[in-house]
């Protein structure tokens, strides 16, 4: 989840806590204001009703409530001297103008008691709350479209804020993804005047400037490194093809000879690919441009067509759709390449090799007498199934490393008597 987002979550979580906690108290508050006023009106009738019944002789008991909203019934001394004012709500049947029956209405009761000429009495008043119900259910839904609303104003005033004063740093990791060392010419930057982020940029350029630094010394010991041992390799492959072709050498120093010039081919080819896989770990193959997978193969395939001849093996090419991707056509032909070269070399005589193309994997399969590779350490540098053998030890570990910089995978498994490798050319 983005900065901003999760920044947005936990202020509109707190608002809406916040808001919930005061529009219950205040509805709480409201509600309890009404209630006080009907109260207040109702300890105002008790007096009247009381001071009323004082000036009769006798207190008749009235056990209903009449037109004046009260009853009366007589009690003993020691239930008056209990009795405290209660007020509570209550439903009693009552019968409006426009009611046909009487209908169950909400109303606040009043109980007290009262002495007249030394009998006690019990009094109950009630008070119609239609009017106050109509009230407090309008006033609930005032608090909440009050609430709603709040919370919504709220919640999008912060997203447009906080994505305003996010919008410098979004802008400036953007510039970091696209930033590529030796390749990128201006340095991320930030328009803002919020120190945190000019600090953030700070410390980004100055760790950039320390990359640069490093990368530049990088290639500076790649390229010497080249020159410095193709240069003395080249010469010693020279005076050997020399010496071998001076006459007059015996049949023993001959074949020493040629074990050296090997050797010294080998280390020729094993330094050009141990440079290849330095550039690639270090980004110096990005010119992505878009190719057919299906047109490399081909192009691949017939290049390698006289010696699948000479070894009687039958290339088989399925193409069951178009392979498109989006990479750097030295590496795409180098990746491609080392599979299906790496399928010819350790194949048997008479064997096969069959690739097949779909939408999004390259798979490339060979027939072999040797057993299942260790999957563990197939495409590790240097690894041989054979150690007789005059690879380098380095094409799988070169595919490994291409796959690791553009996040595409690559597997191995052994079925049927094939060495099988499947190239997945989605990004992890």
């Amino acid at each position: 989840m983005k900065l901003a987002n999760q920044t947005l979550k936990y202020l509109s979580i707190s608002v809406l806590v916040v808001i919930a906690v005061w529009s219950t108290i205040f509805y709480l508050f409201m509600l309890e204001v009404i209630h006080d006023n009907i109260d207040e009106e109702l300890e105002n009738q008790k007096r009247l009703i009381i001071q009323e019944l004082a000036s009769e002789a006798i207190v008749s008991p009235d056990l209903e409530f009449g037109i004046n909203n009260y009853k009366v019934r007589e009690i003993s001394e020691q239930q008056a001297i209990k009795m405290q004012n209660v007020y509570k709500d209550t439903m009693l049947y009552m019968q409006d103008d426009d009611d046909p029956e009487p209908e169950l209405e909400p109303v606040r009761m009043l109980t007290t008691a009262f002495e007249h000429k030394g009998h006690y009495y019990e009094l109950s008043i009630i008070n119609s709350m239609i009017e106050e119900s109509d009230l407090i259910k309008n006033l609930f839904y005032s608090v909440l479209i009050l609430f709603i609303l709040l919370v919504v104003s709220i919640v999008s005033i912060n997203r447009v804020v906080i994505q305003r004063l996010w919008s410098p740093l979004y802008r400036f990791l953007d510039q970091l993804t696209k930033f590529r060392l030796g390749k990128s010419g201006e340095k991320p930057a930030m328009d803002t005047n919020i120190q945190e982020f000019k600090d953030l940029q700070l410390a980004v350029t100055t760790l950039i400037h320390h990359n640069e630094e490093t990368y530049e010394q990088q290639k500076q010991f790649i390229g010497n490194a080249s020159h410095e041992l193709q240069t003395p390799l080249a010469i010693m492959i020279n005076k050997l093809e020399m010496m071998a072709e001076t006459g007059g050498l015996q049949p023993e120093q001959s074949n020493t000879i040629a074990e050296v010039l090997n050797t010294a081919e080998r280390l020729v080819r094993l330094n050009k690919s141990l440079l290849l896989l330095s550039k690639i770990e270090n980004k110096q193959f990005l010119n992505n441009e878009d190719l057919s997978i299906n047109q490399l193969v081909r192009h691949i395939t017939d290049e390698l067509e006289d010696i699948a001849a000479f070894k009687n093996i039958r290339i088989n090419v399925g193409q069951q759709d178009e392979l498109n991707v989006r990479l750097d056509s030295a590496l795409a032909n180098i990746i491609v390449s080392n599979l299906i070269r790496n399928a010819l070399f350790h194949n048997m005589e008479g064997g096969e090799v069959n690739i097949a193309i779909t939408e999004n994997t390259l798979v490339v399969a060979n027939t072999s007498r040797q057993a299942a590779l260790d999957k563990g350490h197939v495409f590790s540098r240097f690894y041989k199934s054979d150690v007789s053998s005059k690879g380098t030890g380095l094409g799988l570990a070169i595919v490994q490393a291409i796959c690791n910089l553009y996040g595409f995978s690559i597997s191995y498994h052994y079925d049927n008597s094939q060495h099988i490798f499947k190239l997945d050319f989605r990004s992890a």
